[in-house]
């Protein structure tokens, strides 16, 4: 979407019409790649000492956008819409800690340190989001990070791997998971998967644009695999219907998205269904060869008889619906299910269960009506404006980000429908990062009277 500046003169200086950049512009984009890959080697900053170093981190992000502006004497923002659901959100839970309750002095959330400290975490990702908007703002630039996430993802599932096949105690040896199965530097191994989706969808993009060159070829496939084969390990269900989205999406992009000026493009044909399949059924092999038939035997949802396939799923998604029927308008409070849990639990209350298992129920459950607007909102702006991007761009790169980006970000939603990836913290910033390579403005994608 169109960047903005403070000031409203209408020269630019010799630098920005080079296309130059100061020091803490190009800092900052190595600081907005950072932040996603450091969350995530921190255990997903799922647990709470995590805020502390990515305050300081965004910190330094807001301290660098500042030198920046100052620097080129003026203050450039992006006006993207995407933004505004999550700044909604912000102000919903801002609300729900008024003290309006029955009483006039008990606030609407159940929760209130929940809800206050969801609301950190968001504006921490909003500021991440409006920064990501605001700089990258070139296609080699959105290529070049897109190129380091995929190989932070290769690496990623690399070590998963290893960690998986090793059955370590604990995380780097150090942090126990005694009530989760970790995989990689994840507390939960689903969300592992969730990260692979995201990362999946910008290599296959890659590879089904022909943007990479072809001696570089066997290094994308091999980090393809690698991830493939990371997910199947972890033998999420969630993340394998997830993972065939991914792959749904970007072939249907790909091929039936380019855009309609554009007399040629990548062709499909049976060498391109051979060649995936033949890498389905390598990395399944692969699986079962290093542990054996379970990871894919559970992943597919074959397993042998049991008295709830949905590993208790569907009884929390029901208090999910009646939490919602009796907090309609504004919910019980963001982040505040655990809290409202017990009060409609029929089983033994052996175990506190923090999430619903559904990301949508539970934005209906935590915020109600206003809530899920919120995400609708943003899923529509996302999809309409990556959507446009994949058909009206002009580079076949920034058309394969693009694609690979969105399928990323669907794959994602699918798998909200049966767990709670972006509650990880790390998976959010990824997300959001995906989410700025989509709808970043640049050059012949603007729409009609857009400018900078």
């Amino acid at each position: 979407m169109p960047t903005r500046r403070s000031n409203r003169s209408t020269s630019r200086s010799r630098k920005e019409d080079k296309g130059e950049r100061t020091i803490y512009g190009k800092a900052a984009v190595v600081l907005i790649a950072a932040i996603p890959m450091l969350a995530t080697i921190g255990y997903g900053s799922a647990d709470l000492w995590a805020l502390i170093p990515l305050s300081i981190l965004t910190a330094l992000l807001l301290g660098l956008w500042a030198a920046d502006s100052f620097k080129a004497g003026e203050f450039r923002y992006s006006t993207s819409a995407i933004q505004f659901p999550l700044l909604a959100l912000v102000l919903l839970g801002c609300i729900q800690l008024l003290p309006l309750g029955s009483s006039g002095t008990s606030s609407l959330t159940l929760d209130p340190f929940s809800t206050r400290y969801f609301i950190i975490r968001l504006v921490l990702l909003v500021v991440f989001l409006a920064a990501a908007l605001r700089y990258l703002e070139s296609k080699r630039q959105i290529q070049r990070v897109a190129l380091a996430v995929i190989i932070f993802g290769s690496l990623l599932a690399f070590a998963g791997i290893l960690q998986r096949l090793a059955s370590p105690d604990a995380i780097y040896g150090m942090r126990p998971t005694p009530q989760a199965i970790p995989f990689g530097p994840f507390v939960n191994q689903h969300h592992f998967a969730a990260f692979m989706e995201m990362t999946v969808g910008l290599s296959l993009a890659a590879l089904l644009g022909g943007t990479i060159e072809r001696d570089k070829k066997a290094l994308a496939l091999i980090a393809l695999s690698l991830m493939l084969i990371a997910v199947a390990l972890t033998g999420s269900r969630g993340g394998v219907i997830s993972m065939l989205a991914v792959f749904a999406f970007a072939l249907i992009a790909t091929y039936a998205g380019r855009p309609t000026r554009e007399p040629g493009g990548p062709k499909f044909g049976l060498a391109h269904i051979g060649a995936g399949a033949a890498l389905l059924v390598a990395a399944g092999s692969t699986v079962i060869f290093l542990a054996g038939t379970d990871p894919l035997v559970r992943g597919l949802g074959m397993q042998s008889a049991q008295e709830d396939v949905t590993s208790g799923r569907l009884h929390f998604w029901s208090i999910a619906l009646q939490i919602f029927r009796d907090n309609p308008l504004l919910g019980a409070g963001l982040d505040a299910f655990g809290m409202a849990f017990p009060r409609y639990d029929t089983w033994n209350g052996l175990f506190r269960v923090e999430q619903a298992h559904n990301d949508y129920l539970q934005m209906l459950a935590d915020g109600g009506i206003a809530a899920f607007a919120c995400i609708a909102v943003f899923i529509f702006l996302l999809f309409r404006r990556g959507l446009n991007v994949i058909r009206r761009s002009s580079s076949p790169g920034r058309r394969a980000v693009a694609v690979g980006a969105l399928a990323g970000c669907f794959g994602v939603l699918v798998h909200s429908f049966f767990d709670f990836p972006l509650r990880t913290p790390s998976n959010s910033y990824f997300f959001l990062l995906l989410t700025a390579f989509v709808t970043v403005s640049l050059g012949d994608e603007r729409e009609e009277g857009q400018g900078r």
